[in-house]
């Protein structure tokens, strides 16, 4: 489903940062402070570029690894350049008592700005899968419990067969102070349902950001289980992207910055962050995908389980959307 921005229910929220930071990027004051924000959230990546094999007609009849990014290897240090294509892993973060959490949403995103498109797709949190580093096949989600970011990339790296570029981390506690500090959050509701006694309506709601928690987690009364609850929350950070960028944000960027110095950390410099909303990316043409899988027990977990065809169609998606001609 191809849609432009202002139809589209979200593009995921990868490059939220960005927005932030950038809402009021004229004023002195508010550009240090963003910069500032900005490099105390910068965490590089610790762990080597991903590499995959390919068949030797394409490696110069080799037979090597090859990096099929289009873009520059980011994850290996340099500074991938915004005009290119680049990928961008979004882990939404629940922090648990004597915990450090599990990454419950996983959204992938391609930039091309050579086309102006993006593909915005989830990871079911409960795919199994192999966790790179570990030596086990678990649910995804668990990557990053056992071994942080770098491993919830690399992991999403081997699932992909392809390399991610940046990643943008928030930590969803922190996140729904966020929200009260915006005002509320707008979304659109496709019906209704109630949560730990608190009932959402179908249609336009303005959540608190006690709410919003509420809203982004629920998967048991949906439908479409696990993949409903992507939806919602990547419709959360857009409508927060949205509002970040308002005028009447600024007057709150003192409080938002500090915040945000907690809630987000990424690799992403803010030099690329400025370069992105140079490209006016909140403009492009936005493609969304469902990875197709089937729930099944094994010895009495339950897994999202996703054959090796659909995971071979998901790397053709995203790499087809990553060629620039």
């Amino acid at each position: 489903m191809r849609v432009p921005w202002k139809k589209a229910a979200a593009w995921g929220g990868a490059l939220f940062a960005a927005a932030l930071l950038a809402a009021a990027g004229s004023l002195v004051y508010v550009y240090y402070s963003a910069k500032t924000t900005a490099d105390h959230i910068y965490e590089p990546r610790k762990a080597p570029a991903y590499v995959r094999s390919a068949p030797a007609s394409a490696q110069d009849g080799k037979g090597g690894p090859i990096r099929v990014s289009a873009g520059k290897t980011a994850g290996a240090g340099n500074e991938a350049d915004p005009e290119h294509p680049f990928t961008v892993l979004l882990l939404g973060v629940d922090r648990r008592t004597n915990d450090v959490g599990r990454s419950d949403t996983i959204v992938v995103m391609s930039v091309n700005p050579g086309t102006k498109s993006i593909l915005l797709f989830s990871i079911p949190r409960d795919t199994r899968t192999e966790i790179v580093g570990r030596g086990t096949v678990d649910k995804i989600n668990h990557a990053f419990a056992f071994g942080g970011v770098d491993m919830a990339i690399q992991t999403v790296e081997k699932f992909l067969d392809y390399p991610i570029d940046y990643y943008v981390k928030v930590d969803m506690e922190e996140f729904s102070r966020i929200v009260d500090i915006l005002g509320g959050v707008e979304v659109h509701n496709p019906f209704a349902f109630s949560m730990h006694g608190r009932t959402f309506e179908k249609g336009t709601l303005t959540l608190s950001g006690s709410e919003a928690l509420l809203y982004s987690r629920m998967r048991y009364d949906d439908p479409k289980g696990d993949l409903g609850r992507n939806a919602r929350q990547r419709d959360l950070i857009a409508g927060l992207m949205r509002k970040a960028v308002r005028a009447g944000t600024l007057v709150r960027a003192d409080s938002l910055f500090k915040q945000v110095e907690q809630s987000v950390r990424t690799n992403m410099k803010f030099e690329f962050l400025r370069a992105c909303m140079t490209e006016r990316m909140d403009q492009y043409a936005l493609t969304t995908m469902e990875i197709k899988g089937s729930g099944r027990m094994i010895d009495g977990i339950w897994y999202y389980m996703v054959d090796a065809g659909e995971r071979e169609r998901v790397h053709e998606r995203l790499q087809n959307s990553m060629e620039t001609a």
